[in-house]
């Protein structure tokens, strides 16, 4: 798990004997007072770690999870993997690799079981299923991630 801490964040947490790997359960006005931050500094911490307990999702697809709005896996747990990555795509304005939707359908799954087990490559045949019978929006932005401008 890869969380953004500062130094003092880091320090704050080994004194409230706190493992960053226990962030993404905490409260976060606990998580607030261990970090010594705000509380939607230690909110968007929180997140991030917890995106990350999903099977083989990393930091970023957990700060991209964060920037379409969810800070939980309970927030997400209604939403479909399909349209989160359209989503994403218009709030970018280049369509993602189609492992970037396999990696959401999976976080989505996991909101709904936690505890299972699957990986975002686990998705991909059903991703591949759904194109296949309804296709993207008219409106998908044309470029893809590898020719977008750095």
């Amino acid at each position: 798990m890869k969380l953004p801490l500062t130094d003092k964040e880091r320090s704050g947490l080994r004194a409230a004997k706190v493992k960053v790997k226990d962030t993404a359960e905490m409260e976060v006005k606990s998580l607030a007072q261990a970090l010594g931050s705000t509380m939607a500094r230690a909110k968007y911490i929180k997140a991030l770690a917890q995106f990350q307990t999903v099977p083989s999702i990393g930091p970023k697809i957990a700060q991209e999870v964060i920037d379409l709005g969810f800070y939980s896996l309970a927030d997400i747990k209604d939403e479909t993997g399909a349209d989160l990555i359209i989503r994403l795509e218009k709030r970018k304005g280049y369509w993602e690799d189609p492992c970037a939707e396999d990696a959401l359908r999976c976080i989505v799954y996991y909101a709904n079981k936690p505890g299972s087990g699957k990986s975002w490559w686990d998705f991909t045949e059903e991703r591949k299923r759904y194109r296949e019978q309804y296709g993207y929006p008219a409106d998908r932005p044309s470029t893809p991630w590898y020719e977008k401008k750095r």
